[in-house]
């Protein structure tokens, strides 16, 4: 279908009193099919119905143009007709008054008859023939939207603009009233646009949801194409596998928005101290017993000996808020996954390449591969045991979850697979869900089994949920878990800082892998505000353990690195096997110009000069060749014809990766 609505890159902008300006829309580009009900969602301010007025015509964009089949909207008109939450009816007159009041007004050329039969047959696609000759002060709230709905639909109007039309109504009211309208959008192919608050309401409704960021200068932050099939009923809506995933992303989109909401309003100006270009940092980090550097440089100090006076950890639920995080700007830097500084900067987001760097690795190992209970229980005990299982319930399909594409979890439990002989994108199905949705999950059933970081994997098991299966030291023994990571931009804007936060996460790293510290390092991890959970769960080491333990009770300790040789310098090896990965997968391209990639993404200097104004002399830098569980050493010297060796891989794609340069206000 060919465009019927469209907005084109408009911006708004409003003047405040006193001077200056407030830009309410920047950059907003939609466009709307004939036919098609699209719903506006996002927190109040956003802009919402600023945007739906300039459709209307109520309102004019200051930069941009909105058209109507071709022709710009630059005032009201009949053909597009607003319903608005507070009705606005003329309280003398009637039910049919109010309706035969427009449609006079408009189509004044029809016969007196046809302009009746009109205001009629829309009085009884309401249902309201009863309360015809009623005025409004004896109808219920819902019978008078409903005549909102019928004088705005008796008009014929080639556009129907809902302004949170049932937003004043009590829940069955509104229910109803929404079964009213799909059907009657649905017999009369009313194209639709509609302003809502309510994300079920938006599923229900829409064939897409537009959801919009914060002000000012909101922007679309995400478009949802809702794939439930019409004619829909509302309880069989609930039913349908897609709708508990649209409400979900809503959700976590709203939510988000909020969060950054709260973090803008706490940020001030940047402020530069102790020779600092800047001393107050938001740094974001995923509840996970990895997380103990961070946790342990804010409870000792670290980071204020170092002169970051001003530093707020933001806990997120999932790497994803991490990635928003990035990519959006309000985080200065993160806790994540070793291969997401390469993921980011190769366009793993949206196919938009952010730089990304990375000048500390903070921890290595801590992940295991947990399968349910049940698989012990049938004997399944190893990876050729699961093999055997899955060849011999072919038509079963089997879940796997991890959390992140560019997360050493899934390319660990994809190369645990492939080593098996199992492909993880055809013989099972693998899905990203948060770490600590992990264990619930599991024992609701809906995955079969996930690799992830500690504390789950000893959780799973000591609740009796799963049982480890492999741990990361059978498949790559001191790979690469968790790094530092910040913007390039940010990177280049702040060195002195940067170098202050490594100098201070690398001394809490230190302290972390001191045994001494144990049990404080337990107790701290454990908190409230950081992983929020029971101390037995978190552990940090058991130096008599490598491979994981059957016996009952079946748990099995995480083998968390902190500090030692080679265990923080960042390695441009390493980072080549997460590329080499990500390509095999089909997650990013493998870039023609890799070595300039590494070059930008390891800060080997940035670490070096931190380690030596530490006085961290003794130790070595490099671990040697990355050796796997499949018996192969990988080979940096040619990458490429290392992927081609690889029997179990998708297409893989090779390009040059374009890098931004252009220096960028910092975050």
């Amino acid at each position: 279908m060919s465009v019927f609505v469209a907005v084109d890159q408009i911006d708004k902008v409003f003047p405040l009193t006193g001077g200056g300006q407030y830009v309410a829309l920047k950059g907003i580009d939609l466009q709307i099919k004939k036919g098609e009900f699209v719903s506006l969602i996002g927190h109040s301010g956003c802009g919402k119905s600023t945007l739906l007025n300039m459709i209307a015509g109520l309102d004019l964009p200051t930069e941009g143009i909105v058209t109507l089949e071709g022709q710009r909207i630059t005032k009201p008109g009949p053909d597009r007709m607003v319903v608005f939450q507070n009705y606005s009816l003329l309280p003398w007159r009637t039910v049919r008054e109010n309706i035969a009041l427009a449609v006079n007004s408009v189509m004044k050329d029809l016969p007196a008859g046809e302009r009746k039969g009109i205001v009629e047959q829309h009085i009884d696609m309401v249902g309201l023939r009863h309360a015809a000759d009623k005025q409004p002060g004896q109808l219920s709230g819902g019978m008078k939207q409903r005549v909102a709905i019928a004088r705005a639909l008796a008009l014929r109007p080639k556009l129907l603009l809902l302004d949170e039309p049932f937003g004043a109504l009590d829940a069955l009211t509104r229910g109803n009233l929404q079964e009213q309208l799909m059907k009657i959008c649905e017999e009369n192919e009313v194209t639709g646009v509609m302003v809502t608050h309510d994300v079920d309401e938006a599923v229900l409704l829409s064939d897409r949801i537009v959801m919009l960021t914060n002000g000012p200068e909101s922007k679309i932050g995400q478009i949802l194409e809702v794939d439930i099939p019409r004619p829909r009923k509302r309880m069989e809506v609930v039913e349908h596998p897609s709708y508990y995933s649209l409400r979900s992303e809503m959700i976590y989109f709203l939510n988000q928005q909020k969060r950054i909401k709260k973090i803008r309003a706490r940020k001030t100006s940047v402020v530069a101290r102790h020779g600092l270009e800047k001393v107050n940092l938001d740094i974001g980090f995923v509840p996970l017993t990895a997380c103990a550097p961070l946790a342990v440089a804010k409870e000792k100090g670290f980071f204020t000996k170092h002169g970051l006076d001003e530093v707020n950890l933001v806990r997120e639920t999932s790497w994803r808020g991490i990635v928003d995080g990035m990519v959006g700007g309000y985080l200065d830097a993160a806790q994540t996954p070793s291969g997401m500084p390469l993921w980011l900067t190769l366009g793993g987001h949206e196919n938009k390449p952010l730089p990304t760097v990375s000048a500390l690795t903070m921890t290595r190992n801590g992940n295991a591969i947990t399968l349910c209970k049940r698989f012990y229980d049938q004997g399944i005990y190893t990876l050729a045991d699961f093999k055997k299982m899955l060849l011999d319930s072919p038509a079963q399909q089997h879940r796997m979850a991890m959390v992140h594409p560019s997360s050493m979890h899934n390319l660990l439990l994809r190369y645990w697979l492939a080593s098996g002989g199992i492909d993880p994108d055809r013989d099972v199905m693998l899905k990203t869900i948060p770490p600590a949705q992990m264990v619930v999950d599991l024992q609701a059933g809906t995955i079969d089994g996930f690799c992830v970081g500690e504390p789950w994997n000893i959780r799973a098991a000591m609740e009796g949920v799963g049982f480890t299966v492999a741990t990361d030291l059978e498949i790559w023994p001191g790979h690469p878990g968790k790094v530092l990571s910040v913007r390039e931009d940010w990177a280049n804007a702040y060195p002195n800082t940067h170098i202050a936060l490594v100098k201070a996460l690398l001394e809490a790293c230190q302290y972390c892998a001191d045994p001494a510290n144990a049990l404080e390092v337990r107790q701290i991890t454990a908190q409230r505000e950081y992983v929020s959970t029971d101390i037995s769960y978190i552990h940090l080491g058991d130096p008599n353990s490598a491979v994981c333990s059957l016996d009952q009770p079946m748990r099995e300790y995480a083998h968390h690195l902190f500090y030692g040789d080679g265990v923080n310098r960042p390695s441009r090896t390493e980072h080549l096997w997460h590329m080499t990965q990500m390509a095999r997968w089909g997650d990013t391209p493998f870039p023609r110009n890799w070595v300039e990639v590494l070059e930008r993404v390891c800060r080997v200097n940035v670490f070096s000069t931190a380690a030596r104004e530490l006085g961290i002399l003794d130790v070595k830098y490099t671990r040697g060749a990355i050796k796997l569980s499949d018996g192969t050493t990988f080979n940096p010297d040619d990458p490429i014809g290392y992927l081609q060796d690889l029997a179990i891989k998708r297409d893989i794609s090779i390009a040059e990766v374009i890098l931004d340069s252009r220096p960028r206000v910092a975050a």
